[in-house]
């Protein structure tokens, strides 16, 4: 045989320790109570200037943390290796989602993203990533083998295995490219190349993905030089690198030059709560509570409080990846590993473009940014890895 199956049987898990990892769950309570803090500060300005209510936008994340709230009970209540019978048909919805969008969506700065459903504004592409992780986990967990040697691989199995995957995902990831979204398209190709990747379990396996990922490269550059747009923020970023100047701080470096003033007048300790001088109209439209609150927050906390938020996300890593590697199954594992890549990945992507380390992508951060989709998928996310965690054996912070 050419082929090798592995004969153990994909076990059926009978006793969950009943309780999540506590890290996790005082994790997302902590940055669920310090991102609606965050929300309020940063929206005083916009809140009171357009609807006369300093507290609005708080409300309104409120109320989404509300409506997520049972939905994320049942979701960690429920077994998940049942996931597997809703992985293809939530697939397909939010493939049709996807496409509805780019038909029927509102057009907003030059971006086709969102759908609007009576007064409830719908991002298809946010509930994607938690969709895809779902489905490749499911769809990845069943095929368990390993091979030889490369010859066999390639013949029989990894070209096979990978044709399926890159149907898969090209799928989605064009969709949402043609919003244009490329950063969470280069989110979601980086997580999914990271499942696909750990689901194998031989070198063979391990050195194709990594030969497909490198391959992939010169698409990830190709799509941010093209568009025009993406291209003047790749040459901001390109001479602030080089030169620590910001390009055209009147036009399209404008964003980039108020967020580094923000942050340098912050300094060590911050200028304290309240009192971002930035937030009042100074970065763009509403990015001081969406995209470029990480910002507002090293103003006013400085660099040590984006410490402490770092290394707090740092330790989130730590554990859903402890969480992926004790999980009793394939799908356990890839599930906890694809939902902690994902969120850290997100989080730090956000981080470094808002101090310049890459070009502004325009991605949400987790917990920290208003937005009711991802508010709704980082808590269905979170619900899925504390789900995972009561069959790890890593349970109740161990």
């Amino acid at each position: 045989m050419s082929r090798i199956h592995k004969t153990t049987k994909r076990s059926r898990i009978i006793n969950p320790h009943q309780k999540p990892d506590k890290i996790i769950l005082y994790f997302a309570i902590i940055m669920a109570i310090f991102g609606a803090i965050m929300i309020f500060d940063a929206s005083v300005y916009q809140a009171t200037t357009i609807f006369g209510d300093q507290f609005y936008f708080l409300k309104q994340q409120l109320i989404w943390l509300l409506v997520v709230t049972i939905p994320s009970i049942l979701i960690y209540l429920w077994d998940y290796k049942k996931f597997s019978k809703l992985a293809l048909p939530t697939l397909i919805g939010i493939i049709v989602l996807l496409i509805a969008v780019l038909i029927l969506g509102d057009v907003r700065n030059g971006a086709k993203r969102w759908l609007t459903v009576g007064p409830i504004d719908i991002q298809p592409a946010e509930f994607a990533k938690v969709v895809l992780i779902i489905y490749l986990s499911s769809w990845l967990s069943k095929r368990d083998y390993i091979y030889k040697n490369i010859s066999t691989a390639i013949k029989e199995g990894f070209l096979k295995n990978l044709a399926g995957f890159l149907a898969i995902l090209g799928t989605i990831a064009f969709l949402i490219l043609f919003e244009p979204d490329l950063g969470t398209t280069i989110i979601i190709c980086i997580t999914s190349f990271l499942m696909f990747l750990m689901a194998g379990e031989d070198k063979t396996h391990t050195l194709g993905s990594i030969a497909v990922i490198l391959l992939g490269l010169p698409i990830v550059i190709a799509a941010a030089i093209l568009e025009p747009y993406r291209l003047k923020r790749v040459q901001t970023f390109l001479t602030l690198l080089l030169t620590g100047d910001v390009a055209d701080p009147l036009g399209t470096g404008y964003q980039m030059q108020q967020i580094l003033i923000g942050i340098g007048s912050g300094g060590l300790l911050g200028k304290g709560f309240g009192q971002s001088r930035q937030r009042f109209g100074y970065l763009v439209e509403n990015t001081a509570f969406t995209d470029s609150i990480f910002a507002v927050v090293l103003e006013e906390l400085g660099l040590i409080g984006g410490v402490v938020l770092i290394f707090a996300w740092l330790v989130f890593l730590w554990r859903g990846l402890k969480i992926s590697m004790n999980a009793p199954d394939k799908q356990g594992k890839l599930l906890a590993a694809g939902i902690t890549i994902w969120l850290t990945l997100q989080t730090l992507m956000n981080m470094a473009a808002n101090v310049g380390l890459i070009p502004l992508t325009g991605i949400p951060i987790p917990f920290l940014t208003y937005g009711g989709s991802s508010t709704i998928v980082t808590a269905i996310g979170i619900a899925i890895l504390l789900n995972v965690s009561k069959y790890s054996n890593n349970a109740n912070g161990r």
